[in-house]
């Protein structure tokens, strides 16, 4: 059973969807720890709610970026995690952590990379780029995550099509829903059962 820890920051609905699609579509593995990067997060009672460890813990209240990333990597480490999820962290991971679990940390940005993406493209700024660009299709990738902002192997990707009416908002409730909620809990099931092989900047999905 794949041992999962989540990295959050806000209100944590990738996390619910992740959770909702562990308990109903059969996914091999469980969530051990939350781990947020601000203590009033509701994502925090989401995981309360499941009888999930959460926990907090804040860049500011260690000595530097690296003492950050190795007290991050020995909680998870502790815990028998085998991937870490970053649902909504807005907290920059270094490489100390991201070397600590290359090819096993997966993000979703909600948009089809490399477009709107890399540093300052996150949140609703995402969506706002979107619509001011005009493009007509956008949507979400899920990708391991490499230290370079939104550099990492693309897993998956979904199309979500932009309106004439949209506002960011409206724009990213649908991308969450169409896309985000469906591609990352499917991710994290290849993940689980061994179905995703890293050659490269390419994922390969075995059959």
């Amino acid at each position: 059973m794949l041992k999962i820890g989540v990295l959050v920051s806000g209100g944590g609905t990738n996390l619910q969807a992740i959770m909702d699609a562990i308990d109903t579509q059969g996914i091999p593995a469980e969530i051990v720890s939350v781990v947020s990067s601000n203590p009033n997060a509701y994502a925090l009672e989401r995981a309360k709610n499941k009888g999930i460890e959460a926990v907090t813990m804040r860049k500011r209240d260690y000595a530097d970026a690296k003492a950050y990333d190795i007290a991050l990597a020995e909680h998870f480490k502790s815990r028998g995690v085998g991937l870490v999820v970053l649902a909504g962290f807005m907290t920059i991971l270094g490489e100390t952590f991201v070397n600590e679990f290359e090819n096993k940390i997966m993000n979703i940005h909600p948009a089809l990379i490399p477009s709107f993406c890399g540093d300052g493209f996150y949140g609703l700024h995402v969506h706002e780029a979107v619509l001011a660009k005009g493009v007509k299709l956008t949507g979400a990738t899920v990708h391991f995550v490499s230290p370079i902002t939104d550099g990492g192997p693309i897993i998956l990707q979904k199309a979500v099509e932009v309106l004439d009416d949209d506002t960011p908002e409206v724009l990213q409730k649908r991308v969450m829903e169409q896309a985000e909620w469906k591609i990352f809990p499917e991710a994290i099931r290849l993940f689980a059962e061994g179905k995703l092989q890293v050659e490269g900047n390419k994922v390969r999905i075995k059959k």
